[in-house]
């Protein structure tokens, strides 16, 4: 199918717009809007510079969160997934060589599991899988964006795909393309926030220590440790550290990482071998000053980025892309404009404030645990003894990691 078969102008109803919705980036997040809206009368257009089958592919895991497995099960992809991902029934909090552990276990919330860890291509595979039938979603990838231009009611989009070049218009766009969002930039929207002085060591290994249920967050006055479970006895670690220690890790003889890493997971998980290339990537938070213009919305990491400490990052995201998907498809059945800023701020008004608040508990974290100051150090640790000990206190924490805390969108009260 041709790029201009896709841009047809579908008649008055809209304006003479081609689509009424176009997502720029096919990543998870985008991809989660995407199957929100497959049920609903918009004319939706996802934009994408990678080839699929190469976005598929990112050499990545990430901890999904309870509630996020609620969102993909009301969206109907969540029998393709739940298969081929780690799942894990309790979680080890803990703070350097203090002796006391914080032991989280599925009966403190009453849920099966207390999490997962997917791998990117089991994600990505089972929302493009979902969204092949879909009559109302067009794939225009690879496709590059070239300009955008924002009009009183709509959006012009410059995009070229095959060499060729063709204008699409829409009531929506909406950034789903990361941190270094061209839509965001774009549209002059600013952001707060910093780079840390710590970055991230990534990598996958296998061991021998069964059942291999059990997430760890190990913190150190360098950076915190997380530990996920995934199939076939394996794990992904997130180890971070200050930027010249992170590159060290990543360098070091292969024995000697997994000698550290056997040393800073006290000996739990028996003969490690690792399985991928260490990966360093920085760590970042930053918040965008807003989330919607008129006829524009950002979701996911065009929005905000978080530490990750407690694997929250893509949770948020998934969580906007529904959010956003419900508000759209309820403006469209009420005959509003969805381009309406009215509109797009009922999005902004629910998930900034949320995000906020993870954004500020994951800096708190990091910053409380990523020192030896004595008086920071007392604190922490009678704050790891409250949770032992005050079973209020451990299941609001819990509530939190889960992403059961806050306003739950209608698709997570019918799965």
């Amino acid at each position: 199918m041709t790029l201009q078969s896709l841009t047809q102008t579908k008649g008055d109803s809209s304006q003479n717009l081609d689509y009424d919705v176009v997502i720029v980036g096919a990543n998870i997040t985008g991809l989660t809007l995407a199957v929100t809206l497959q049920q609903s009368n918009l004319r939706v257009a996802i934009v994408e510079a990678t080839p699929l089958d190469v976005t598929a592919q990112r050499d990545r895991a990430y901890a999904i969160s309870v509630f996020s497995g609620r969102i993909f099960a009301g969206l109907g992809v969540w029998e393709n997934i739940e298969p081929k991902i780690g799942k894990f029934r309790q979680i080890r909090l803990s703070d350097g060589q203090f002796p006391q552990v914080v032991a989280f276990e599925t009966e403190d919330i009453n849920s099966e599991y207390l999490g997962y860890a997917a791998e990117h291509y089991v994600l990505h595979t089972a929302l493009q899988k979902r969204l092949e039938s879909s009559e109302n979603i067009q794939w225009l990838c690879p496709a590059k964006v070239e300009s955008i231009e924002h009009q009183d009611q709509s959006v012009k989009i410059r995009v070229s795909q095959g060499g060729k070049e063709e204008i699409i218009t829409t009531r929506l766009i909406v950034g789903a393309d990361g941190a270094r969002s061209r839509v965001r930039e774009n549209a002059n929207i600013k952001t707060m926030g910093w780079n840390y002085w710590q970055s991230c060591v990534t990598t996958v290994f296998h061991h021998q220590t069964t059942p291999n249920d059990t997430a760890f967050e190990r913190f150190w006055h360098t950076g915190p440790m997380g530990i996920l479970p995934l199939p076939g006895n394996r794990c992904q670690v997130v180890w971070t550290a200050p930027h010249e220690e992170a590159q060290r890790l990543q360098a070091m003889d292969e024995k000697q990482f997994i000698e550290k890493l056997t040393q800073r997971t006290g000996g739990s998980l028996a003969d490690i071998e690792l399985l991928k290339d260490r990966l360093v990537f920085p760590v970042q938070l930053m918040q965008s000053n807003r989330y919607v213009l008129p006829n524009l919305a950002l979701i996911g990491d065009a929005a905000h980025r978080c530490h990750p400490v407690g694997g929250q990052g893509l949770n948020l995201g998934i969580r906007d892309a529904a959010v956003l998907g419900e508000i759209l498809q309820q403006a469209s059945d009420r005959g509003e404009d969805i381009g309406e800023i009215q509109v797009l701020k009922r999005y902004q008004r629910w998930r900034k404030t949320e995000n906020l608040a993870i954004l500020g508990l994951t800096d708190l974290l990091d910053r409380s645990f990523s020192n030896q100051f004595l008086p920071m150090v007392l604190s922490r640790r009678a704050g790891i003894w409250m949770m032992r000990n005050v079973p209020p206190l451990k299941r609001l924490a819990l509530e939190i990691m889960t992403g059961l805390k806050g306003k739950s969108p209608v698709l997570t009260k019918t799965s």
